[in-house]
């Protein structure tokens, strides 16, 4: 979040002034702050997954009932 809205200030600040370096740069922090997002989005989703499997497999370790044919 903190890239993203330092990104913002820099790329205003770049098409106030018409400094297309700052605007670039402030374009660039916002992307990156975008892929950091993604990447804790995607690190969260993962570890939910891996303990919704760990529950499974103790609930089956306890002799949790089992549908086998």
């Amino acid at each position: 979040m903190k890239d993203q809205l330092v990104g913002k200030a820099e790329q205003l600040k770049g098409k106030a002034t018409g400094n297309r370096g700052e605007q670039a740069k402030g374009k660039m922090r916002q992307a990156i702050g975008n892929m950091k997002r993604t990447a804790r989005d995607i690190r969260d989703d993962v570890r939910a997954e891996a303990a919704r499997r760990r529950e499974r497999e103790r609930e089956e370790e306890t002799g949790r009932p089992t549908t086998s044919g």
